[in-house]
C-alpha cells in the first residue's frame, strides 16, 4: 500500500494517458499512470500513423477538428521531428461515371454531399485541399499542386487511366514511439509509469480514491485525488465496472484493418486513394522496404476480443489498391497484417465511417474527481492533454502553465531540417553503421542514438547480435529507458523489426530479455 496521495491517476498507457501524464508532470503535479498490458500495446501501435487534419472529415462537416488537427500537425511534426517528418500525398483523379450519368437531383446531392455517390468530383477535391492548405495555417508544410502523372514519377506505378493528380501534405510520425517518448518524458518530470499493472478496482471517497492495481498475482493499494480514466476501447467497461459509476456516455468501437507489403513503389510520396463505396485508403512506404495499405472502418463487437485482419478486409484492401496500381496487389505480396480498435464517442451515425473522430471529455464532481476521455485522435492528444488538465484545474493546484507547445520529446531537440545532417554525423562518429542502420536508429531515437551507441568503435562492441542490426546495447537501452519486458515489445512497437527476424531470432531475443531480467531483480 502507498499512503501518498498523489494529484492525478491514470488508468491507460495509449497516447492519450500518457500525454495527460506528462503533461501533468510538468506542470509540477504528482502523477501515477497505470497500464494493463505494455504502453502503445492496442489502438496507439495500430494506427495509419500520421500526423493529419483528416481530408476527409471535411465532407462531414468536422471543420473544428480538422482545423485543430491541422495546426497540430506542424506543432508536433517541430517537438519531434526523429520520428515525425514531412510526407507528400498524391491524390489520382478520375472521371466518375456514376457521378456524371446521375440524375439533376442526384447530381446536385453528390455535389454538396459527395460521399452519397463514390468518389468525390474534382472540383470538391480541389476545394477541400484549400480548405486543407488554409484552415491550419503552414509554416514547413508546402501546399498542394497539380501532377501530370504522366509525366511524373508518381504516376510510372499506377494505371494508365490516370492522367492527373493533386500532391498534399501531411506527416508520418511512428506512433507506437510517439506513446513511449511521452511516457520516457513524463517519468523524467516525476511521474510514475506502471506498465503491467492491471487496475483492478477503486473505491470513491469524497475527496480521494483509493486504487487497486494488480502485476504478476501482487495486488498494490494507490491513492490518488483525481482519476482520469483514458483506458482506450476499454473507457466504458473501467468507467462502469472497474469504477463502479454509472453513465449515459458511449463509445462506438471501429476496426480499422492494415496490410504491409513487399514495397511497391520506388518513391517517397504516399498515396490517397479514393473508392467506389466512397472509402478512402492510403498507401504508404514503410520501414524502408516495406508498404502499408490502409484502413479499413468496420463496427467491432467487443474491446475484449482481439482485432484481426480478416481474410475479407485483406482482399477488399488488395482489390482497392489494385484498382490503382498497374500491377495488382494480391494476398501474396502480404507479408504483415495489424488490426487496431478505436474507441470513438458515439454520436449516433449511421456508420462506423461518418461517426465522430472529435473527442469528449467528461468530469464526475459528485465526489473524489473523475474525468473520463471518450474519443479522440493521435494528431490532437496534445491538445487534448491540455484541455484535461483545464477541466480539472479548480480540483488540483496546477503549479505550471501550458508547456508542450514548444517541448520537444526525448531525442528530438534539433531542428526538422537537420536530419540528414545529423544522421551523417552519427555515421562519422560510428563509421561502421551503412547508411540505413544509421536512418533506423537516428528515425528511432534521434540525439539519444549516441547514449544508445555508447563509446563503440566497432560492431564486436555492441554485444550480442540478435539479426537485423539489433544488438545487446539497443535492447539494454530499450529495456533501462523505454519499458521494454519482451521481444514483442522491442520488436514491434519500440521498433518495427519483427518484420526482418525470422522465429529462432525472436526466440533467442526472447531467452536474453528474460535471463537480463531475472539477473536485474
Amino acid at each position: 500500500m502507498t499512503s501518498k496521495i498523489v494529484d492525478l491517476f491514470v488508468i491507460g498507457g495509449g497516447i492519450n494517458g500518457v500525454g495527460v501524464a506528462r503533461d501533468a508532470a510538468g506542470r509540477g503535479l504528482s502523477v501515477t499512470l497505470s497500464e494493463m498490458n505494455d504502453l502503445a500495446s492496442a489502438t496507439s501501435s495500430q494506427s495509419t500513423k500520421l500526423f493529419h487534419g483528416g481530408l476527409r472529415y471535411l465532407e462531414f462537416f468536422e471543420f473544428g477538428l480538422v482545423r485543430k488537427a491541422l495546426i497540430e500537425r506542424e506543432i508536433l511534426l517541430k517537438n519531434m521531428p526523429h520520428i515525425s517528418w514531412p510526407m507528400r500525398f498524391v491524390l489520382p483523379l478520375s472521371k466518375d461515371m456514376r457521378f456524371e450519368n446521375a440524375t439533376p437531383t442526384s447530381r446536385m446531392l453528390g455535389a454538396f454531399m459527395p460521399w452519397l455517390s463514390g468518389r468525390r468530383p474534382n472540383w470538391i477535391i480541389r476545394l477541400g485541399l484549400f480548405l486543407y492548405d488554409t484552415l491550419g495555417g503552414r509554416e514547413i508544410l508546402p501546399a498542394t499542386r497539380s501532377v501530370n502523372l504522366a509525366k511524373d514519377d508518381a504516376g510510372t506505378v499506377l494505371n494508365a487511366k490516370f492522367k492527373k493528380a493533386f500532391e498534399y501534405s501531411d506527416c508520418w510520425v511512428d506512433d507506437a514511439r510517439l506513446v513511449v517518448l511521452n511516457a520516457r518524458d513524463a517519468e523524467i518530470k516525476g511521474a510514475t509509469i506502471l506498465p503491467h499493472n492491471k487496475v483492478v478496482s477503486a473505491e470513491r471517497h469524497s475527496d480521494h480514491w483509493v486504487i487497486k492495481t494488480q502485476k504478476d498475482g501482487q495486488t498494490t493499494e494507490h491513492r490518488a485525488r483525481v482519476i482520469v480514466n483514458a483506458a482506450g476501447p476499454w473507457v466504458k467497461d473501467v468507467l462502469t465496472e472497474t469504477l463502479r459509476q454509472n453513465t449515459e456516455e458511449s463509445v462506438r468501437l471501429v476496426r480499422g484493418s492494415h496490410i504491409v507489403t513487399r514495397r511497391l513503389f520506388e518513391n517517397d510520396q504516399a498515396y490517397f486513394f479514393q473508392g467506389e463505396d466512397g472509402r478512402i485508403i492510403f498507401a504508404i512506404p514503410y520501414e524502408q522496404e516495406f508498404t502499408l495499405i490502409g484502413t479499413t472502418d468496420q463496427d467491432h463487437p467487443d474491446a475484449t476480443v482481439v482485432p484481426v485482419c480478416t481474410p475479407e478486409e485483406q482482399d477488399y484492401l488488395c482489390a482497392f489498391a489494385s484498382n490503382y496500381f498497374k500491377k495488382p496487389v494480391t494476398r501474396d505480396d502480404i507479408v504483415w497484417t495489424y488490426s487496431g480498435v478505436r474507441q470513438l464517442y458515439d454520436d449516433g451515425a449511421d456508420s462506423a465511417t461518418a461517426a465522430t473522430r472529435e473527442y469528449v471529455l467528461t468530469l464526475d464532481e459528485n465526489a473524489a474527481p473523475l474525468l473520463n476521455i471518450f474519443g479522440g485522435k493521435i494528431t490532437t492528444y496534445r491538445k487534448l492533454a491540455e484541455q484535461v488538465l483545464t477541466k480539472l484545474e479548480n480540483h488540483l493546484e496546477v503549479a505550471g502553465k501550458e508547456w508542450t507547445q514548444n517541448a520537444s520529446l526525448p531525442g528530438g531537440d534539433f531542428k526538422v531540417a537537420a536530419v540528414t545532417d545529423k544522421t551523417n554525423e552519427l555515421r562519422d562518429d560510428f563509421p561502421f553503421l551503412d547508411g540505413a542502420w544509421a536512418q533506423r536508429l537516428f528515425r528511432a531515437y534521434g540525439l539519444d542514438a549516441w547514449l544508445v551507441l555508447l563509446l563503440a568503435q566497432t560492431k564486436d562492441d555492441l554485444g550480442t547480435y540478435f539479426g537485423a542490426n539489433l544488438y545487446e546495447s539497443e535492447v539494454i537501452w530499450l529495456i533501462n529507458n523505454e519499458y521494454a519486458r519482451t521481444a514483442d515489445d522491442v520488436l514491434w512497437r519500440r521498433s518495427k523489426l519483427g518484420l526482418r527476424l525470422d522465429s529462432s531470432q525472436v526466440e533467442a531475443l526472447d531467452i536474453w530479455m528474460t535471463n537480463h531480467l531475472k539477473d536485474d531483480a
